[in-house]
């Protein structure tokens, strides 16, 4: 079956709100080239020509957004729907349309997601690329699926630093909105004991099972299909919530039920405009012990006051 492929060429300031409009219109996964940080990560990768000639000479300020499209439905309504948005946000854009099998579809974007070093000891690598070098690493591999994210966006980066920073031996960690379970697994390769992911899509559960069987700690974790903490029993040292704002405030109400006295509480997924209302949640019940940023999303972790 052949679908229609959508592909918007646009600056590199505007890809986080392009990025929210182009979700809106696309019911199959979208891809970003965004090569904004490509220099960076092969200089930290230490290893030149492992990286591919083409992706070095991309422009660092041009990011590509690709959307795919049901043959089914009709492009022009979907490409009317992006002009708009993107006119009224001021995003000056390029188009470019074409046919795409569904084999590429479902494949295209992996060319794009390359071994990727995280913080000052995890390397994420994608399970079809044998070509990388983890340099004493500790190595991450990672299915993600289409739909669920490949650990090198700026909130699950965070999120990695973070757990690499307070992650201790035993700890057992519960992971709300798993996705594809690299929160969780990255917990289990950095010492913790036991790690429970939750998530309210049945597919992202399994795909989650999965990449905890090829890092080998499946028998440490659980994946759970349910709504934030609904089905969750127990208490936890280290919480983690890779979200967005609106769904940590919700959680915020309940979660120190699954605390420890102890506990710290990980959250990310927070864009700057809604920063102050997260902290604002938070503060009667705890104390922000750090919080970081990386191009306009913040992470913060929280103890029990």
């Amino acid at each position: 079956m052949n679908w229609i492929e959508l592909i918007l060429e646009i600056n590199i300031k505007d890809i986080e709100i392009a990025s929210n409009i182009a979700h809106i219109v696309s019911h199959y996964g979208i891809y970003v080239e965004d090569y904004s940080h490509l220099k960076e990560e092969v200089e930290q990768i230490a290893k030149i020509d492992m990286i591919d000639e083409d992706l070095l000479s991309k422009d660092p300020n041009i990011a590509f957004i690709h959307i795919y499209i049901n043959p089914e439905e009709n492009p022009n309504e979907v490409m009317e729907f992006i002009d708009e948005r993107f006119k009224s946000e001021k995003i000056n854009y390029k188009i470019d349309k074409s046919i795409c099998k569904e084999e590429d579809w479902i494949n295209n974007w992996k060319k794009y997601f390359k071994p990727t070093p995280i913080g000052k000891k995890l390397l994420i690598r994608p399970i079809w690329d044998e070509n990388y070098n983890a340099q004493d690493r500790i190595v991450l591999n990672i299915e993600p699926g289409v739909a669920f994210g490949t650990g090198t966006h700026e909130t699950t980066r965070l999120c990695l630093e973070k757990l690499e920073k307070y992650i201790s031996k035993d700890d057992e960690v519960l992971d709300v909105g798993c996705g594809s379970g690299i929160l969780s697994i990255a917990s289990l390769l950095l010492g913790a004991k036991k790690a429970v992911g939750v998530d309210i899509d049945e597919m992202a559960v399994k795909i989650a099972a999965y990449n905890a069987e090829i890092n080998s700690v499946e028998d440490r974790f659980e994946a759970i299909a349910g709504n934030l903490t609904d089905k969750i029993t127990g208490k936890f040292d280290v919480i983690i919530a890779n979200i967005v704002a609106d769904v940590i405030i919700k959680l915020a109400d309940n979660v120190r039920d699954y605390m420890k006295p102890n506990s710290i509480f990980i959250m990310s997924g927070i864009i700057d405009t809604r920063l102050n209302d997260v902290k604002n949640k938070l503060c009667n019940q705890f104390d922000i012990i750090d919080e970081s940023s990386e191009k306009g999303w913040y992470s913060l972790i929280a103890k029990q006051k």
